[in-house]
């Protein structure tokens, strides 16, 4: 017997946030806020200041496992589709395959593979087996961060002409009805069969009699999607678990404290409007030593060795990098502080206590959890481990 119900508008399924047993659940219960580490497996050189860092699988596994050790709940990585010469750097990790891979060398940390779901000939069939499979590898501690593309290049890369990026709130339309199909297949006791086409959908592809088992352990797997327009905010709060926010001011501190609060208001309620809890996720960079003069100047040590390219180089200066995301039109904005630009949507910087005090008063705000990354990566981390995580537990910010 097979049927051609679709749900649309949103996950027939219960959130793993929703469901006690879930390992995600678990620890948000008893975590007054998440941690994260946000890898980067790409090799990028933010400056020539010295560093550890590497793209490859084996030191971001190590950064996974310390960060594993340390309790975090959250790891996962950008992902970019760059021709030759994007970045300075040489090589790249898929982020959904590396993700997916951590899952059997890590312990109790949820591993989230970034997708760009709108590139190529992607399936919805393929992308529910694909999920429900790392659920049970990951024994529930696997994730899907949602990505629908907002450079033009990008779209090029696999086939579109010339400048032509899907627009920008059709993107998110086309990215609802995918998971509509992937929700209903995860969800659905007997055969699905559905014509994207004939429903009169953005999308082109068709089911007949489609299966797909073991379905996920814990209704579904949790949905990440980072995103601060009105469409993303309302496609994040229909799909999503987790919104990865940006601060809408500037990368300084003092400008994410000023204009998160609003922001973050606006989409909680968007939520609750729906019946649904978001929760909320940024992404510092931490720039911390034992004193605050010492962090300041390895702070300043990072920004003196950027990079002061030029010409069609620098990253966005040729039109077919443009980007139409509007997450990051902050660091436009010239009526705020902006940092130093020296990695993060926004820059944690100070002694192990400066550093508490910020992520205190991020937490104070609205923000449900930070998700960080280092610039020499793991011996960061560990410094993070060694100095910081303490005072978030005498805090009461860590359990």
């Amino acid at each position: 017997m097979a049927t051609t119900s679709v749900r649309s508008g949103g996950p027939p399924l219960i959130s793993p946030l929703d469901d006690p047993t879930s390992p995600l659940s678990r620890a948000i219960s008893k975590q007054p806020i998440l941690l994260g580490v946000f890898l980067n497996l790409q090799d990028i050189h933010v400056s020539s200041h010295p560093t550890s860092n590497s793209w490859d699988f084996p030191y971001n596994l190590a950064c996974v496992q310390e960060a594993d050790r340390q309790g975090f709940e959250l790891a996962f990585s950008r992902m970019q589709w760059l021709p030759k010469g994007g970045y300075d750097g040489s090589a790249s990790l898929d982020a959904f395959i590396a993700l997916g891979a951590m899952a059997t060398a890590t312990k109790d940390i949820h591993l989230i593979s970034t997708l760009h779901v709108l590139y190529g000939p992607l399936h919805p069939l393929h992308l529910a087996k694909w999920g429900a499979t790392l659920d049970h590898i990951s024994q529930g501690r696997w994730g899907l961060n949602i990505v629908t593309g907002h450079r033009v290049i990008e779209h090029e890369m696999f086939g579109a002409p010339p400048g032509g990026r899907i627009e920008h709130d059709q993107r998110y339309a086309r990215a609802g009805e995918l998971l509509d199909v992937v929700y209903s297949l995860w969800a659905e006791d007997e055969n699905l069969s559905y014509d994207a086409e004939k429903a009169g959908k953005g999308n082109t592809w068709k089911l007949n009699d489609a299966w797909v088992t073991p379905k996920p352990l814990h209704g579904r797997p949790v949905v990440v999607n980072a995103t601060g327009s009105p469409a993303g905010i309302e496609f994040a709060s229909s799909y999503s678990d987790i919104i990865f926010i940006t601060s809408p001011g500037g990368a300084h501190i003092d400008s994410a404290l000023e204009t998160l609060p609003d922001h973050i208001k606006t989409i909680k309620e968007i939520a609750r409007q729906k019946g649904k809890n978001i929760m909320t996720l940024i992404n510092p960079i931490v720039v911390s030593r034992d004193t605050s003069e010492e962090a300041d100047a390895y702070a300043q040590a990072i920004w003196e060795g950027k990079p002061r390219q030029e010409g069609s180089k620098i990253f966005g200066a040729n039109k077919h990098y443009d980007s139409d995301a509007h997450a990051w039109k902050g660091r436009q904005d010239k009526s705020h502080k902006q940092g130093l630009n020296i990695g993060g949507n926004i820059e944690i910087i100070g002694s192990p206590e400066q550093v508490v005090d910020q992520i205190e008063a991020l937490h104070k705000i609205g923000i449900d959890g930070i998700q960080l990354c280092f610039y020499d990566f793991l011996p960061d981390l560990e410094h993070f481990g060694r100095t910081i995580l303490p005072l978030l537990k005498e805090r009461g910010l860590r359990v």
